[in-house]
């Protein structure tokens, strides 16, 4: 039965926070908050994991997933970032915003865009998001929980397990987090290039 997990939006409490990675690096796939909505959340090396995100959200090979990351240290140990680069993220994080960026060779290749070698990263500002991932120690691997014929995210930690709790082995509460997924903005080539616009205002990148 999946783990139902109802931690406080602002102030996580840590036992349950602990609760919460435990499964994470037992190999759980968890439902969690962030600052845009929320998303599949498991361990970097947990490929079975990253195959069940696949199945339950129908995903191509294409599909850029998401480094989450509690700082600017776990971000440049993941991707190539110049100093332009740099000063974009700088200004825009901890925010509601998912860069696609060069992987460098520590990422795994099934990560990856299969032709590009690019990955998603984010340093997202929920409490609950920051809180698990000082506790795991790096970054985790995300998607958006946005389900197959479906147009937006579902928003509460209840409707998720009520929806697709057996699929999970836990969903974690931490209030609603809102309806708009992340902007999604490519840093590979400067200007940027927006390719989704959400959460995030996407006027820095213009």
């Amino acid at each position: 039965m999946v783990a139902y997990i109802d931690i406080h939006p602002v102030n996580p409490q840590p036992r349950l926070v602990t609760r919460v990675i435990g499964i994470l690096r037992s190999g759980g796939l968890i439902a969690y908050p962030t600052d845009s909505c929320y998303a599949f959340g498991c361990a970097l090396d947990n490929t079975d994991g990253l195959d069940r995100i696949r199945r339950l959200r129908q995903l191509d090979a294409r599909h850029h997933f998401t480094l989450v990351c509690s700082d600017f240290s776990q971000v440049g140990q993941l991707v190539q970032v110049n100093n332009a680069t740099f000063r974009l993220l700088r200004a825009t994080t901890p925010g509601a915003y998912t860069f696609i960026l060069p992987a460098l060779r520590d990422v795994p290749r099934r990560m990856m865009h299969p032709k590009k070698l690019t990955v998603g990263v984010r340093i997202p500002a929920h409490p609950v998001t920051q809180a698990l991932l000082a506790e795991l120690g790096e970054p985790m691997v995300s998607s958006t929980l946005i389900l197959p014929g479906e147009s937006e995210p579902l928003t509460s930690g209840w409707e998720i397990r009520e929806s697709i709790g057996h699929a999970l082995e836990a969903v974690v509460e931490g209030g609603d987090c809102g309806r708009e997924p992340t902007t999604v903005v490519d840093l590979t080539e400067l200007p940027p290039t927006i390719i989704r616009e959400g959460a995030g205002d996407p006027r820095p990148f213009r």
